[in-house]
This record gives structure tokens, C-alpha cells and sequence, in this order.
């Protein structure tokens, strides 16, 4: 099975460079068209904790992070708010002498 792939694979490569020219072997190259990483829109952002009061601003994944751990400490505050955070008691066994 690989090996009849890789004929394949093979006689495609030897049909395409025997063919077609420089010129239109270029073509074939993939551009990056939609890869925009240094095209910025908008301010950029930045870390939470350089700007605390201004979420907008923040970076997407520290935005998430924050938002998830606040949502955390809200549901286990609750939780611990309704079942009266139970408290193990300990008795003290005094030794008999």
C-alpha cells in the first residue's frame, strides 16, 4: 500500500518538474495570503495585570484565564456560603492514668 503510494507520489513529482517551467512551477508555491500577524487592528493589547481596570485592552488568553478563575471563586464561594463550609471537630481523649 505505501509502496504504491509512493510510485505515486513519485511519477506526479517526474510529470510536474519535467512539464511546466520556472515560470509556471512558481505558481504552485503557496503564498500566505491571509496570514496577517504583524497587520494590527485597533490598539494592542496587553497583559492583565499592566492594566487591571481595562479588560478590553487585555490579551484574549489572560482575558479567559481571569474571567474562568473569577467564575471558579464565585461558584465555590456559593458553595461553600450554602453548605456552611462544614468543619471537621476534633475530640481531645485525655490520656487515663
Amino acid at each position: 500500500m505505501a509502496t504504491i503510494a509512493a510510485r505515486q507520489a513519485a511519477s506526479t513529482l517526474a510529470r510536474l518538474s519535467s512539464s511546466r517551467t520556472s515560470a509556471q512551477a512558481t505558481s504552485l508555491i503557496q503564498r500566505r495570503g491571509l496570514a496577517g500577524a504583524a497587520d494590527h487592528h485597533g490598539p494592542p493589547k496587553v497583559n492583565w495585570w499592566e492594566d487591571p481596570m481595562s479588560p478590553s485592552k487585555w490579551k484574549e488568553e489572560h482575558f479567559v484565564i481571569v474571567s474562568l478563575s473569577g467564575w471558579g471563586l464565585l461558584f465555590f464561594g456559593g458553595y461553600k456560603m450554602f453548605t456552611g463550609g462544614k468543619v471537621k471537630e476534633e475530640k481531645l481523649v485525655e490520656a487515663a492514668q
